[in-house]
């Protein structure tokens, strides 16, 4: 279990405001694909000003059903590894990027709870993937603790983090 501070939003406008410097920098436009937290990374995007230079569209794929049909994930994956796995995070960035034909694109899926964790996935379970056009895509798990709102804000956190470390020269 993670024991972070949980970030308000002048924290998400901070890291929004330093993902968007990187990504106008290069010319690059993100796309995000979103379960446990709902488009909540899209929305801090797009709360920024301008943001429509550099972000193309965000996917909500909450249902087992929206991440075949709109990310492609297979469905044999989602069956055996479940939806908060590394190989399902890691099919809905890559079927993220690949549809909306960006350069960057970060996947989240989670238990945010405050039900539907099990021993080996509990309440703050969450599984990321980030997928560029000239690298190989690369997912980690985290657990965070705290109710279903501080699971959340953290994960919205760790997700535009991530962008920007990968960003990072």
């Amino acid at each position: 279990m993670t024991d972070l501070p949980v970030p308000d939003d002048a924290t998400f406008e901070k890291l929004v405001a330093e993902l968007a410097l990187e990504l106008t920098t290069r010319g690059w436009r993100l796309t995000t694909a979103e379960s446990c937290t709902g488009g909540w990374i899209a929305k801090c995007c797009t709360d920024l000003a301008g943001s429509s230079a550099w972000f193309e569209r965000g996917f909500v794929t909450y249902s087992d059903a929206a991440k075949k049909d709109m990310l492609g994930v297979d469905a044999r994956i989602l069956r055996e590894a479940g939806a908060v796995s590394r190989a399902v995070a890691l099919q809905m960035a890559e079927g993220a990027r690949r549809r909306a034909a960006v350069d960057i694109t970060v996947a989240v899926t989670g238990i945010a709870g405050p039900d539907g964790g099990t021993l080996d996935k509990p309440v703050g379970t969450v599984w990321f993937a980030w997928s560029r056009r000239d690298y190989t895509p690369d997912a980690e798990v985290v657990c965070f603790r705290g109710d279903r709102d501080a699971v959340r804000r953290q994960t919205v956190a760790h997700a535009l983090s991530g962008l920007i470390e990968r960003l990072a020269p």
